[in-house]
C-alpha cells in the first residue's frame, strides 16, 4: 500500500513540474510579443497618450524584468523540485525493486519453511505409524504369549481334572461291580436251587456306557457262540417283557432307551433254553450332562461312519454329527452326507451287534434308503447324543427309537430319567 501510494504522489509531482515548464514558456512568449506591440505602437499615438504609454511601457518595462526574475526563479525552483522529484522517484523505484525482491525471498523463505513443515509432520506421521505398528506388534506377541501361558494352565488343570474323573468314574465302576456282586449273591441265596441249576451269567456294569457279556459258569454248559441268542427289555412295572430286534449277539451295550428297565438274553441250544437277567434296572448316570447340552441350540460330536446302508466302509476321516433342536445333520468337511429334520421315519437307536465297540456305536437311519452305523469317541458321548436327539425330538412330537423297538411308556421313562 506504502509503494502504490508514493507511486500516485511522484506521478502527480511530475505533472505539476511539466505544466509549469510549459506556463514559464508561454509567459516569456506573450511577454515578448507584447513588448513588440507596444513599440510598434509607440509612433502611432498623440503625444499626449504618447507619455502615458511610454510611462506604461516604462512600468511594464520595470515589471517585466522583475517578472522574468521571479519567473527564473520559479524556473530554478521548479527544476529543483523536479530534480528532487526524480531523485525521490528513482528511490521509490529502488524501494519497491528492493521491497519486490525481497517479498519474493520472504515468499520462497515461506515456502520453504512449509516444506519443512510438512516434512516434519510425514516424518512424524511415519515415526507414528511404524511406532504404533511396532506396539500393536509387541501387544500381539504378549497376547500370544499370555494366551500359551493361560492354556498351558488350562491344560494343566484340565489334565489333572481329567485325572480327577477318571478316578471317580474307577471307583464308581467298583462300586457299581460290588453292588451288582451283592445282588447276584442275594439273589443266589433267596433262590439256591435255581441258582445250582443255572449254567450262563451276565458279566459287566448294569449302566449306561458299559457291555453286558453271556459267560458260561459252567465247562459243561454249551458254548454261547453255539446257541441262538435274544434280547430282551422288562418293565420294571407290571413285568411286561419286550423283544429287542437285531440284539441276538452275547454281547449287548445298553442304551438310553433300556434305562430304568431290566434286560434279559433268552439263550436256546437244542430244544432247551436258558434266561438271564440283570439284577437291577440299568442306570443312566447321565442326567446332569444331558441337561446341559440341552441349553444348548445344537451339539457337535465328532464320529467315524463304520456302516452304510450294511456295508463295512473305509476307513473315513472324521465325520461331524450336529445335533440340533429340529434336526440332525452329519457332514465331512463341507459335505453333507445327510441333514433330516425328525420324522416319524427316522430311527436311532444304539448298535447291537458284538464286540466291545458296541458300546460307542449306534444305529440312525435319517431317512427310508439310508441307514448308517457311527462310532464315536466315547461310550459317554454316545450315549449322550443318543438322549440328546430323543430329547429334542419329543419337543417336535416325535419318538426316536430303534427297528421294532415300541415307544409306548418310552417318553415317560426318558423324562423321568432326565429331569
Amino acid at each position: 500500500g506504502v509503494v502504490r501510494l508514493s507511486y500516485v504522489n511522484l506521478d502527480s509531482l511530475e505533472s505539476q513540474v511539466k505544466w509549469g515548464q510549459v506556463a514559464l514558456l508561454e509567459r516569456d512568449v506573450l511577454v515578448d510579443k507584447l513588448r513588440n506591440v507596444l513599440d510598434s505602437l509607440r509612433g502611432r499615438v498623440v503625444s499626449k497618450n504618447r507619455d502615458e504609454l511610454e510611462s506604461s511601457i516604462s512600468k511594464l518595462a520595470v515589471q517585466l524584468p522583475q517578472r522574468e526574475g521571479e519567473l527564473l526563479q520559479q524556473k530554478a525552483e521548479v527544476k529543483k523540485l523536479a530534480t528532487s522529484l526524480k531523485l525521490a522517484s528513482e528511490d521509490a523505484k529502488r524501494i519497491v525493486d528492493e521491497e519486490r525482491v525481497n517479498a519474493r525471498i520472504e515468499i520462497e523463505s515461506a515456502r520453504a519453511a512449509v516444506q519443512r513443515v510438512q516434512q516434519a509432520l510425514h516424518e512424524h506421521e511415519e515415526l507414528s505409524r511404524r511406532t504404533e505398528k511396532q506396539d500393536v506388534q509387541e501387544l500381539k506377541t504378549e497376547v500370544q504369549a499370555a494366551r500359551r501361558i493361560k492354556m498351558l494352565h488350562y491344560r494343566s488343570k484340565v489334565m489333572d481334572m481329567e485325572n480327577e474323573i477318571q478316578v471317580l468314574r474307577a471307583q464308581f465302576a467298583e462300586k457299581a461291580s460290588l453292588s451288582v456282586q451283592l445282588r447276584k449273591e442275594l439273589t443266589m441265596r433267596k433262590s439256591p436251587k435255581e441258582n445250582k441249576d443255572r449254567i450262563y451269567e451276565l458279566e459287566g456294569l448294569e449302566s449306561l456306557g458299559s457291555c453286558l457279556h453271556i459267560i458260561r459258569r459252567t465247562n459243561t454248559a454249551p458254548n454261547v457262540s453255539d446257541c441262538l441268542i435274544q434280547w430282551y427289555r422288562i418293565q420294571p412295572v407290571g413285568s411286561k417283557i419286550e423283544l429287542i430286534s437285531g440284539a441276538t449277539k452275547p454281547v449287548y451295550a445298553p442304551e438310553p432307551f433300556d434305562v430304568g428297565r431290566f434286560l434279559q438274553a433268552e439263550i436256546t441250544f437244542g430244544d432247551d433254553s436258558v434266561t438271564v437277567k440283570t439284577a437291577g434296572p440299568i442306570d443312566p448316570g447321565l442326567g446332569s450332562y444331558v441337561e446341559e447340552l440341552v441349553r444348548k441350540p445344537e451339539t457337535e460330536f465328532n464320529v467315524v461312519v463304520v456302516q452304510e446302508n450294511g456295508n463295512d466302509c473305509d476307513v473315513d476321516p472324521i465325520h461331524v454329527l450336529n445335533i440340533g433342536r429340529l434336526r440332525m445333520k452329519l457332514s465331512r468337511g463341507k459335505a453333507v452326507v445327510a441333514k433330516e429334520f425328525y420324522s416319524s421315519s427316522m430311527q436311532l437307536c444304539g448298535a447291537r451287534g458284538g464286540g466291545n465297540a458296541a458300546a460307542q456305536t449306534l444305529f440312525w437311519r435319517p431317512k427310508k434308503g439310508l441307514h448308517l452305523t457311527l462310532a464315536f469317541e466315547s461310550v459317554r458321548e454316545r450315549n449322550a447324543a443318543i438322549m440328546l436327539a430323543r430329547r429334542f425330538a419329543i419337543d417336535c412330537n416325535i419318538m426316536l427309537a430303534g427297528p421294532g423297538d415300541r415307544t409306548t411308556g418310552f417318553v415317560w421313562v426318558l423324562v423321568r430319567k432326565v429331569e
